[in-house]
């Protein structure tokens, strides 16, 4: 047992403080795998708990960072062994259980999935929970026999993590994809993505109709009030939507009118505690579904002391993509 670098996030009369500490292996919280953490990424739920700006974490100190890729260094599970390569998504780690921004995790062996093969650890972390997230969503869109014959498919905060996955993964099945979002001067990128048409998010920020003009059969947020609102009201007869963010409020304004009048369909994504069954499909989709070449134009890598100032960034809508940290 020794000491690790870790970023740790703690509270005193002043309020949340987080900077870069040495880590006394013996504080890490219980599990059966210990891992060597190789990489990580940047999600906006780890923004929101590096900044303090949200009530992310929920116990002090914390070590941050929902995502981890790694190798196992001790196993007592019956399903892990020491050299195992092996990815952890959610499950509250960052949050309630020490997370990902350290040199080293301690965790429970059924959180872990193995390494998905033909995907390098960086490249894991690039899909991140970002990326799980939206396989999710086109996986919910999927089981609800919705096709790119349907119409077209919106995507939300198209510039960021989610969006970026989503475009890419929508575009390659065959959807045409209109992409919402802020920041026009990523049109290109988003183009380059996959995106066939790119709107202004104030086109969907507005109070929302109960009804609107059908725009779209299918479609993922990551943004939620007003702009999911307005997304359903644009829903076409027996669409659907998949929702997975708040970047734009917890709130729903909308009312019941696409749903018992078009029939419209509202799916809620979790990615936190989906059982594993659900997790092994959604990153064998991505392992074969998602272009290695697309993943790494939307990939930025930082160094582990960049990840508290982007943190910040990501925040500020300053972030662009996925971002991967090298931990070790």
């Amino acid at each position: 047992m020794g000491t690790f670098k870790a970023v740790v996030v703690e509270k005193g009369e002043g309020g949340q403080s987080v900077g870069i500490k040495d880590f006394d292996e013996n504080d890490l919280m219980e599990g059966d795998v210990t891992v060597r953490v190789t990489h990580s990424t940047l999600n906006y739920k780890d923004g929101l708990a590096l900044t303090g700006k949200a009530p992310v974490v929920r116990r002090f100190p914390m070590i941050p960072g929902i995502d981890f890729a790694g190798v196992v260094e001790t196993s007592s599970h019956p399903d892990f062994k020491t050299g195992d390569a092996v990815v952890l998504n959610g499950w509250g780690t960052g949050e309630t259980h020490l997370g990902a921004y350290g040199e080293k995790s301690r965790v429970k062996g059924d959180w872990l999935i193995p390494l998905p093969e033909g995907l390098s650890p960086e490249q894991a972390m690039a899909i991140g929970t970002a990326g799980y997230t939206a396989m999710l969503a086109v996986l919910a869109l999927e089981k609800h026999e919705l096709a790119p014959a349907n119409g077209p498919a919106v995507v939300t905060g198209a510039a960021g993590g989610v969006g970026s996955v989503a475009i890419a993964l929508l575009a390659k099945s065959g959807w045409r994809v209109i992409a919402s979002t802020g920041r026009p001067q990523e049109a290109d990128y988003l183009k380059g993505l996959g995106a066939a048409e790119i709107i202004d998010r104030n086109e969907l920020s507005q109070p929302a109709k109960p009804l609107a003009k059908e725009r779209w059969a299918a479609g993922v947020d990551s943004v939620g009030s007003q702009t999911l609102a307005n997304v359903l009201a644009m829903t076409k007869y027996r669409g659907g939507i998949a929702a997975c963010g708040l970047a734009g409020g917890m709130d729903l304004p909308t009312s019941v009118a696409p749903f018992i009048l078009r029939g419209v369909t509202l799916f809620g994504i979790d990615s936190v505690m989906a059982p594993k069954t659900l997790r092994l499909e959604a990153w064998n989709r991505l392992a074969t579904d998602l272009d290695h070449d697309t993943l790494a134009a939307m990939t930025t890598m930082i160094p582990f002391d960049r990840v508290i100032k982007a943190g910040r960034d990501i925040l500020d809508g300053k972030v662009r993509g996925r971002v991967v940290v090298e931990i070790g």
